[in-house]
């Protein structure tokens, strides 16, 4: 008797559906099964199924793609259906999918299919019919596996992917163990697991990939293995369940995780409770383990390339702390997010011949290999420079034509891919506690006086380095007064979070006032404290609410620098109070740089009691800068000091210079231009005087804090 002949006697059907073709082709008794005329025939795949009940449908194609995939039989109950959708009968199938021959991918999937009599009534199967899973187990079964996907593609490290899974609790058979199996070379060992006593299920040493043991025959053959009871797991692998017993689970199932056809490790769900690996729940743990897979594989990637950028840029930045006599010195380097994290900020701190320090901070323009490659080339050029003895203008000068050089057409690296770098170049003087410093597009550097006040230096400067070989580079002279703090850093600190200059410093003003929590412990400890804060306020919890106006500049990577005087703070009269100094030079050059000095007058005076004092003060030192600049040759040497205790302070600002004239007075007319800078000083200052010497003069005045004019007087006056 022909095969087709019993399997008809017996009312089983043949069927073969081909995945690349989407062809169904019926025997006559699978054809009759379905609802079509008794004889054989070949549909494609929508005609075919539009005899099943759409749900099912769904079902059947989930449970072979599972199947495809562990090389297992597809067993399934289908609900036959007529035009109208009502259901004709039941039917059950098993398949097992084969390959397509030769190089074609695909498979084709044969089975049979055999109907489902109808229970008698009064039997236990007309009580609890077997019927297809769908319904809100389903509905579920989606959710958790959007929830589940969405968690591990937000994971960005192995130990967070390792956190998602083992909180993952899957519909209805939530397992109350995990394990992770990694692969290198021959040998497997767990690298990660949770549940009770999860350590002692699994060996935590590295196993050879021959031993006996469900996860390793899982990585060597690429298919999952279903442990349904202690019987199972006993009988299989005999010589892993000595160990396994002790914890006490009823059923297992071991996953391989593979990514691009390769096997990267193995994943363990253990359950408390039996479990018997219905096609529904193996389905849903092969789509778990398949996200699993790609979640780990991006993770050790990302991890990889987190390494490697941290070690480049870790080689291109000083190797230790820099030791300088009479300062403290703290840095912070923070790779941008993303990519390989690999930026063009840097920072170095450069032994000089003349025995003094030099610190360097740059940013080379993008974010990513190229501009690293180029910060590294421009640091050690800098260097050179440095250590050759050229002053600070020098040094940026021979730096921005040694960029220029390097990125010009057929130059030094090749391809024409134009860079340009900002730079801050400051050689010190510890002794004397001089700055000379000299800038090329770089942020200014910010000055914490000893009473808490920042204020921002403004520094001469020029082009950023390698766009105009022959731009000069003016050097400016700051003092950096004992107990003060300056502070360096590129853009990236001032403008990460979406802020401009005006913001961003706003937001560092906040953190860099504040008063340390506690006293310097002899090591910079206090230092180090705010070099962490300042970084913290960018990339840490706070950033989150303090957003900046421009919402699209989020990351960028953060180079800093704090350099702290210790010697004894200056005190002055009967409170013991800090000074609050400044000193700044205005050239003949640069009469724009008298709207910074006002500015700066302001910043200092930020916390004076009267406004009105404040502006007087502004607008005398506008008039005693402006009269240098037009009545002699030379430049204006400003320096402004504020003492005593806060409600009863004293201003001193004296501005000298190199002419031995001494200014008089004048009787301008009523549309005189000019002529009333002595009548300016008589009417706002509380003391004021010119005192000559041997190599110029200096005109100065004083204020003292009084209450806002408008204040209410304790008597009501």
């Amino acid at each position: 008797m022909r095969t087709e002949d019993l399997l008809a006697a017996i009312a089983t059907g043949l069927w073969r559906w081909d995945s690349v073709s989407g062809a169904v082709s019926y025997d006559a008794e699978a054809a009759r099964l379905v609802g079509l005329p008794a004889e054989a025939v070949t549909l494609p795949e929508a005609a075919a199924r539009a005899c099943f009940h759409p749900v099912d449908w769904l079902e059947v194609k989930a449970i072979v793609m599972l199947a495809v995939a562990e090389g297992t039989l597809a067993e399934a109950r289908l609900r036959i259906v007529d035009e109208k959708g009502t259901v004709q009968r039941t039917v059950r199938t098993r398949s097992r999918p084969i390959a397509r021959g030769g190089s074609e991918d695909g498979y084709y999937l044969l089975g049979t299919l055999q109907e489902v009599p109808e229970p008698l009534p009064g039997t236990s199967a007309a009580v609890t019919p077997v019927t297809p899973v769908t319904g809100d187990w389903r509905r579920n079964r989606e959710a958790f596996l959007l929830d589940a996907g969405r968690a591990l593609a937000e994971a960005m490290s192995t130990a967070e992917v390792l956190r998602v899974a083992a909180g993952l609790s899957m519909p209805g058979f939530s397992p109350d163990g995990l394990a992770v199996f990694g692969v290198q070379g021959d040998r497997i060992s767990v690298i990660g697991h949770h549940g009770p006593r999860a350590g002692t299920e699994h060996p935590l040493a590295a196993i050879p990939l021959d031993t006996d043991y469900p996860a390793a025959e899982v990585i060597r053959t690429g298919r999952a293995v279903y442990l349904p009871s202690p019987e199972d797991y006993r009988g299989r692998f005999p010589a892993a369940w000595a160990q396994a017993r002790s914890v006490r689970r009823r059923s297992w199932a071991f996953l391989p995780l593979i990514v691009a056809g390769r096997t990267i490790g193995a994943w363990m769900a253990g359950f408390a409770h039996p479990v018997t690996f219905s096609p529904d729940e193996r389905s849903v743990l092969t789509t778990i383990a398949r996200m699993l897979a790609q979640a780990l594989s991006r993770a050790a990637l990302q991890e990889t390339e987190r390494e490697l950028s941290d070690g480049l840029q870790r080689s291109m930045l000083p190797a230790r702390k820099p030791d300088i006599p009479g300062l403290t010195v703290a840095a912070r380097y923070v790779p941008t997010g993303g990519g390989l994290q690999v930026g063009g900020d840097w920072y170095d701190v450069i032994a000089l011949p003349s025995g003094r320090t030099a610190l360097v901070i740059g940013d080379v323009q993008g974010h990513d290999v190229r501009a690293a490659g180029i910060m590294g080339q421009l640091r050690i050029a800098v260097r050179a420079y440095a250590s050759e003895g050229h002053h600070p203008d020098a040094v940026l000068s021979r730096a921005s034509r040694f960029l220029a050089g390097l990125c010009e057409p057929g130059g030094q690296d090749g391809d024409y891919d134009p860079r340009f770098a900002t730079c801050l170049y400051m050689e010190v003087d510890p002794v004397a506690g001089t700055l000379d410093i000299a800038r090329a597009g770089h942020p200014d550097p910010a000055v914490r006086l000893a009473d808490g006040t920042m204020m921002i230096r403004p520094t001469a400067g020029g082009l950023p380095l390698g766009i105009n070989p022959d731009t000069d580079y003016p050097t400016t002279r700051v003092v950096l007064e004992p107990g003060e703090t300056l502070l360096m850093c590129t853009d990236g600190l001032i403008e990460t979070g979406g802020h401009d200059l005006e913001t961003g410093w706003d937001r560092i003003r906040a953190v860099f006032e504040r008063p340390a929590a506690g006293p310097d412990d002899g090591d910079g400890g206090d230092l180090e404290t705010l070099a962490e804060s300042l970084v913290q306020a960018v990339h840490g919890p706070p950033s989150h609410h303090t957003t900046g106006p421009l919402a699209d500049r989020r990351e960028d990577d953060i180079a800093l620098l704090l350099i702290r005087r210790e010697a004894e703070v200056c005190l002055v009269g009967p409170g013991s109070a800090p000074v609050r100094r400044t000193a700044v030079t205005v050239a003949q050059a640069e009469p724009e740089r008298i709207a910074g000095t006002r500015q700066q007058l302001r910043d200092m005076l930020h916390d004076w009691a009267d406004p009105d004092q404040v502006e007087s003060a502004v607008l005398m030192l506008s008039e005693m800068v402006t009269n240098v600049l037009v009545h002699t040759d030379g430049d204006a040497l400003l320096v402004a000091e504020v003492s005593g205790r806060r409600g009863a302070r004293r201003l001193r600002l004296d501005v000298a210079d190199s002419s031995d004239e001494l200014p008089h007075r004048r009787r301008p007319g009523e549309l005189a231009s000019s002529g009333r800078g002595l009548l300016l000083m008589e009417l706002l200052a509380d003391n004021w005087g010119v005192d000559p010497r041997g190599d110029g003069k200096c005109i100065w005045y004083e204020l003292f804090e009084a209450a806002p004019k408008d204040a209410a007087s304790p008597d009501g006056g």
